[in-house]
């Protein structure tokens, strides 16, 4: 499809559903932009309707119910690292809230015909802990964490340091701001019954912002634009903690509770599972931080799947993603299928232009992209 092609199908979809009018010469305006540039600018009304239409597209979301609450912080005007770090600090603090998390992106400049970013953001989420060659931390930030140790970052060397923002320039040259403790919002685990929980002093992040996918609405293709949602509760207490290539909590949740771990048949993982997730959800409630339970996220998609039948437009979805990662078959989602379809405006893995992924794979299956989860 040429950008023409995709400016008119976007343009086409936005002024239908805003119900405005003047099309065809936004169209006309637009054709001779592509001619005269190479591309077009879109309207700051535009970029919001297409950010919004991509998490209502995102196959792999489950918390689509809310597309039209995103609040969008358009930032194509910025280009220096140091306004780069401003609007991402702006970001945080405006969708942490206190604990009441609203969804959230920021949009910075788009791609260019023909040229390399002026710059890139290296981090998988905005927040995300630490990885060390010892073992401690998250196994799944070990290369960001030797980049940021590399451009001079020392941690404190424990299991949830948090990491700090790496922008690298097109000259390689890698920029690091840290966060100021206040900003990141943490939530410390414990369990509704089990005092002895607290031992294990786990704890988590409040907002998981995916930073290193891209957005492309109506042709034009945005390689930074963090965004998020809440967290789904297994994302954390089913993924994030449980699997064994991240913290591998499970065998010591289950010493908490006396659980019997010589044999699989005892089910001491799923029971485990269960605490842990219990735990998680226990504590973010308590400390009035935003998260769902999987149970109201799946039925949450069932009226969201409702409320898109009667706005005539298919619900495209990846079923793998779209199940919970726990008890998956006691959702409605499970017994679903869903037509895989990508349409546009959409998200994207980033292609790797100035360094590959540090943080993240494209290819390893993060629970938390995108949105992540209940933003996912």
């Amino acid at each position: 499809m040429t950008l023409e092609q995709a400016a008119q199908s976007f343009l086409h979809q936005y002024y239908t559903e805003q119900g405005k009018t003047g099309l065809a010469d936004r169209l006309n305006d637009v054709y001779q932009e592509i001619e005269a540039t190479g591309t077009y600018v879109q309207t700051a009304e535009e970029l919001a309707f297409g950010a919004k239409a991509a998490w209502r597209n995102a196959n792999k979301c489950i918390g689509r119910l809310f597309w039209d609450t995103l609040t969008v912080f358009d930032k194509r005007h910025v280009n220096t690292p140091d306004e780069v770090i401003s609007a991402c600090r702006k970001h945080l603090r405006y969708t942490t809230n206190g604990g009441k998390i609203r969804p959230a992106m920021t949009i910075f400049p788009p791609s260019q015909p023909g040229k390399p970013p002026e710059w890139q953001l290296l981090n998988h989420q905005l927040i995300r802990y630490a990885g060390y060659e010892d073992g401690r931390g998250d196994p799944a930030s070990a290369a960001l964490t030797k980049q940021a140790q590399a451009a001079g970052w020392k941690g404190k060397g424990t299991d949830f340091d948090i990491l700090p923002l790496l922008i690298q320039k097109r000259d390689g040259s890698i920029h690091l701001y840290e966060w100021e403790a206040e900003e990141a919002l943490e939530v410390p685990l414990r369990h509704p019954e089990e005092e002895a929980f607290s031992n294990l002093q786990l704890k988590w992040y409040a907002v998981p912002a995916i930073a290193d996918m891209e957005i492309e609405i109506g042709g034009i293709v945005y390689p930074c634009s963090p965004f998020n949602g809440w967290y789904m509760g297994t994302e954390i207490g089913a993924r994030n903690l449980a699997d064994t290539w991240r913290y591998n909590c499970l065998e010591a949740v289950a010493s908490v509770f006396g659980l019997d771990t010589a044999k699989p048949a005892s089910l001491w993982k799923d029971r485990a599972l269960v605490e842990l997730n219990r735990a998680v959800i226990y504590s973010f409630h308590e400390e009035g931080v935003s998260l769902v339970d999987h149970h109201t996220a799946a039925e949450q998609f069932r009226i969201f799947c409702d409320k898109e039948k009667k706005a005539g437009r298919a619900v495209t979805g990846d079923w793998t993603w779209l199940i919970p990662p726990m008890s998956p078959a006691a959702v409605h989602v499970f017994h679903e299928a869903y037509n895989d379809e990508e349409k546009s405006p959409r998200f994207a893995y980033r292609k790797a232009s100035i360094c590959p992924f540090t943080g993240q794979s494209s290819k390893e299956h993060d629970p938390s992209s995108p949105l992540p989860d209940h933003g996912n």
